[in-house]
C-alpha cells in the first residue's frame, strides 16, 4: 500500500507498506526492482500500527508515518530506528510533507472536531512548533520548492449565505489557500517588493532550475503572524501541492448532495478544476477541468492527473494541449498493466487484514470481552472451503457477527451494473376479470423531487384510472403476464402505450418515459396519504411530517412541509423506518424550538418567534426499523422533553462508523468505532434500542386492513394534550 518513489545516493527507490508479517512494515527496493535473488528490505515491522499516511524525505534519509492510533513517526532508512515525533488524541494526523532540504516536517494535526492546525517538526531534534493556532480547520500543507514558504488550506473565511428555504445562514464556501513566510525577513510574495517586480518574466521553458537543494530557514517566533491569504476567492479547495514556480490545488463546485439542483436528473455533476497559482507572475491559472485527483512529480515540473477515468501526464505550469498525442498531454495506457491474482491467497490476506483492522478500531479495546484472536482462529479453516468471493463475504459477515455490535458491515465493490433497467409506470395496474390490464391508481408527482415524476400524469399523456393498457410499443399486452415484460429495458426511454379508455371509445396512443425506480414516487405518495389522514382525523388541528433518514434526503423531506405543518396546533413527527445517518441533532434543534414571542406586521399574518417552532404538543412515532441516528433522535426527544414517543422499541444500533477501510480488492469493511452515550440510557441503547412512552404494536392484521394504529394513538395523545394545554396563538393588538 501507499507506494512512494524517491531518490537516494543517485539512484531511484520505492518504499511501500506491507503486511506480509501481519502488522504493517515498510519495504524498500530499487525502482527497477530487486536484483535476482534479492528481496526488498523490510523495516519497523510491528512498530507502526496501521499506516494511514506515508511521506518520504526528498534526500531519502527517512520516512514519515501517520498511524491509525494518532502517532506521528519517523523511520530512519539506514538504521530502521523508529522515533515518535508527536501524538494526537483527536484522530490521526494527515498531510505529511518534508521541506525541500529534508530538515523539516509539516503536517495537519487534529484537534476537537472539526478543528486542525499545522505543525512543524525539526527532523533532527524532533522539536515541535505550532505553525498555526488551533482555531480553524487547517490542512494540506506544502513547502514551496524554493523552501521559502509553507502553503496550506484553511477553513477560515466567514462569509455567510442566507438560506433560500428557511431562516438560516450557512458558510458555503469557507476555504482559502494561505501562505506562511518561513524566514522573518522574507516578504510576502503578494505584497510590495523592495526592488519592484520585473517588467517581463522569462518564458517557462527557459526558466533555469536552481542549482542544488535550497535551504529551508524557519524563524519560529511569530510564525502565525506571517500568515497571508492567496489573492483568490474563497471556495471549496483540496489537495494543495507545491510545483515549479507555484502551487496547485483542486477547486470543487458547490453542489447539492442529492443532485436535485441539476438541470435534469440525467445531467452530469459540475466538474472539479485543477488550478495553479503562479507565485512568480502573481496570477491564477486553470490547468484542467474534470480533475478527480493529481500528484506532482518530484522535480515539480509535471502532474500525474486522474481525469474522466484516464491517467494523464501533463505540465505543472501551463494548461495541457487538447491534442491527446502531444508531448504536453500524455495518456498512460493502463491496459498494459497486468496483474496475476491467486484468489485463495488473496482471500486469506483479506481475512487476516480485516481482523487486524477490526482489532485496531473497535470501540472497546477489549473487544467487548470477545477473544478476537480465538474467533479468527476458529473461522480461519473455513478459508479452505471457499469457492467464490461471495463465500468470503459471507464468512467475514459471520466473523463480524461474533462481536454482537451494530454497523459491522462487509460490502463488496460493485452495483447494479450498466444494463438497461425495467421500466415502471408509477401506477398500480392489475388484471381485471375481462382479461384486460387496467390502471387502478396513478401516483401523483412530487414536483420538488426530480426523482418523483409520475409518467402517466405527465402533460399530454392523459391516462386515467380505469383505462386499459392494450399494447406497449405496438406489441399487444399478454392477458396473463401483463405489460411488465414489454417494459423491460425502457426505463428513461420514450415508449408508446396504446390505451383503451375506461368509458369506451377508440383506443388512443400516449408516449411516456418509464421510471427505473418507483421508490421516491411511492414514498411521497405514502407521506401525502399519512398527512391527509392526520389532517382528517384531527379536524385540521395537527400537522404531520415524516423523517425517512438522518441524512440529506431526510433533511430535504423535513423542509418540504415543515413551514406549513408547524402552523397547525400540534405536530406529529413520524420517524418510523428511519434509516439513520448523522443529522439527528439538527432535527432535534428544530423540534425543540419553543415560541416566546410573535412578530405582527400590519396587514399580514403573525409570525412566531422563533420561526418554524411548534405551536403546541409534539408527538413522535417510532418502530423497530427506526435505527442508528433514528434511535438517537427518539432518545433525544425523550431526554429534552419535546414530547412522548409512540410505537415500539427502536432498532438499537448506535456505535458509529466512518467507512474508511477497503480491502485489497475494494471490498468495504466497517468497524464500530464511535461509541454513543445518551442521557438516561448511558451506553445501553446499543443492542437494545429506545423504549416508547406508549407502546403500540402494528400487527400484520393492521397492515392488511389498512389501519395505522400507531398513528391513531399519536393523534389521540396530541389532541388530548391540546385539551389541557392549548396551542400558542398571537396576541391581539391593544
Amino acid at each position: 500500500r501507499r507506494p512512494r518513489a524517491f531518490r537516494a545516493d543517485g539512484e531511484e527507490w520505492v518504499v511501500w507498506v506491507t503486511d506480509a508479517e501481519g502488522d504493517d512494515a515498510l519495504e524498500f527496493a530499487p525502482a527497477t526492482g530487486p536484483v535476482p535473488g534479492a528481496t526488498p528490505r523490510r523495516l519497523a515491522a510491528g512498530q507502526l500500527g496501521r499506516v494511514v499516511d506515508l511521506a518520504m524525505a526528498p534526500d531519502g534519509s527517512r520516512a514519515a508515518i501517520a498511524s491509525h492510533d494518532g502517532r506521528l513517526l519517523l523511520v530512519e532508512r539506514e538504521t530502521g530506528e523508529v522515533r515518535e515525533v508527536d501524538r494526537s488524541e483527536d484522530g490521526d494526523v494527515s498531510g505529511l510533507v518534508f521541506s525541500p532540504d529534508s530538515s523539516w516536517l509539516a503536517w495537519s494535526h487534529p484537534g476537537p472536531r472539526p478543528l486542525s492546525q499545522i505543525k512543524l517538526a525539526n527532523t533532527t531534534d524532533l522539536s515541535v512548533t505550532e505553525a498555526t493556532p488551533l482555531r480553524f480547520q487547517d490542512y494540506a500543507p506544502a513547502f514551496t520548492l524554493d523552501g521559502k514558504h509553507l502553503a496550506f488550506l484553511s477553513t477560515r473565511s466567514f462569509d455567510p449565505v442566507y438560506d433560500e428555504h428557511v431562516f438560516d445562514l450557512a458558510f458555503v464556501e469557507g476555504v482559502r489557500p494561505y501562505l506562511i513566510t518561513l524566514a522573518a525577513t522574507t516578504p510576502s510574495p503578494f505584497g510590495p517588493q523592495r526592488h519592484g517586480r520585473p517588467f517581463e518574466t522569462p518564458d517557462r521553458d527557459e526558466t533555469p532550475d536552481s542549482e542544488g537543494t535550497p535551504t529551508t530557514r524557519i524563524d519560529l517566533d511569530g510564525l502565525a503572524d506571517r500568515i497571508v491569504p492567496f489573492p483568490v476567492e474563497a471556495a471549496r479547495y483540496s489537495n494543495l501541492r507545491a510545483a515549479k514556480d507555484g502551487v496547485l490545488w483542486l477547486r470543487h463546485p458547490v453542489r447539492g448532495v442529492l443532485g436535485a439542483s441539476r438541470a435534469t436528473p440525467d445531467d452530469p455533476d459540475p466538474k472539479t478544476d485543477l488550478e495553479r497559482y503562479d507565485l512568480a507572475q502573481q496570477r491564477l491559472e486553470h490547468l484542467a477541468v474534470d480533475a478527480d485527483h493529481f500528484e506532482v512529480s518530484g522535480d515539480g515540473k509535471r502532474v500525474l492527473l486522474w481525469t474522466d477515468g484516464r491517467l494523464k501526464v501533463v505540465p505543472s505550469d501551463r494548461r495541457a494541449s487538447s491534442d491527446d498525442d502531444s508531448d504536453t498531454n500524455i495518456t498512460v495506457d493502463l491496459a498494459r498493466v497486468r496483474q496475476f491474482v491467486d484468489p485463495s491467497a488473496e482471500w486469506r490476506q483479506m481475512f487476516d487484514e480485516n481482523g487486524r483492522i477490526m482489532r485496531d478500531n473497535f470501540w472497546r479495546p477489549d473487544m467487548s470481552g470477545v477473544d478476537w484472536d480465538g474467533v479468527l482462529d476458529r473461522y480461519r479453516p473455513v478459508l479452505d472451503r471457499l469457492a467464490t468471493h461471495d463465500d468470503l463475504v459471507d464468512l467475514l459477515w459471520e466473523v463480524h457477527g461474533e462481536l454482537g455490535t451494530s454497523h459491522a458491515y462487509v460490502m463488496p465493490r460493485g452495483g447494479l451494473g450498466g444494463g438497461a433497467r425495467q421500466g415502471l409506470l408509477g401506477a398500480d395496474i392489475s388484471r381485471h376479470e375481462d382479461g384486460s390490464w387496467r390502471v387502478d391508481r396513478i401516483l401523483p408527482a412530487e414536483t420538488s423531487d426530480p426523482d418523483a415524476r409520475s409518467p402517466l400524469a405527465a402533460p399530454g399523456v392523459a391516462i386515467r384510472p380505469g383505462d386499459a393498457i392494450v399494447a406497449v410499443a405496438g406489441q399487444p399486452v399478454d392477458p396473463v403476464t401483463g405489460p411488465a415484460p414489454l417494459l423491460v429495458g425502457t426505463a428513461g426511454k420514450p415508449v408508446e402505450l396504446t390505451v383503451s379508455p375506461a368509458g369506451g371509445g377508440e383506443p388512443r396512443h400516449a408516449v411516456v418515459v418509464p421510471l427505473a425506480d418507483e421508490e421516491p414516487l411511492r414514498y411521497h405518495a405514502w407521506v401525502a396519504d399519512r398527512r391527509a389522514y392526520v389532517l382528517e382525523k384531527s379536524g385540521g388541528r395537527l400537522g404531520y411530517i415524516h423523517v425517512p433518514d438522518m441524512q440529506a434526503p431526510g433533511w430535504a423531506q423535513i423542509h418540504r412541509d415543515l413551514r406549513v405543518e408547524v402552523l397547525r396546533e400540534g405536530l406529529i413527527v413520524d420517524v418510523r423506518e428511519n434509516r439513520g445517518g448523522h443529522t439527528s441533532q439538527l432535527v432535534v434543534e428544530k423540534l425543540a424550538r419553543r415560541i416566546v414571542g410573535w412578530d405582527l406586521p400590519r396587514g399580514m399574518r403573525a409570525e412566531s418567534y422563533p420561526r418554524d417552532a411548534p405551536r403546541g404538543p409534539v408527538v413522535a412515532v417510532a418502530n423497530e426499523f427506526s435505527g442508528s441516528d433514528g434511535d438517537i433522535v427518539n432518545a433525544a426527544i425523550k431526554a429534552l422533553g419535546i414530547g412522548p414517543v409512540v410505537g415500539t422499541r427502536t432498532w438499537g444500533g448506535v456505535i458509529g462508523i466512518d467507512s474508511r477501510y477497503r480491502l485489497v480488492d475494494g471490498t468495504l469493511v466497517t468497524q464500530p468505532k464511535y461509541a454513543f452515550w445518551l442521557e438516561g440510557y448511558g451506553w445501553d441503547v446499543e443492542n437494545y434500542g429506545v423504549d416508547p412512552d406508549v407502546e403500540v404494536v402494528q400487527r400484520p392484521q393492521d397492515y392488511a386492513a389498512g389501519r395505522d394504529v400507531q398513528l391513531d394513538e399519536a393523534v389521540r395523545l396530541a389532541l388530548e394534550a391540546l385539551g389541557t394545554t392549548p396551542a400558542k396563538v398571537p396576541p391581539e393588538l391593544s
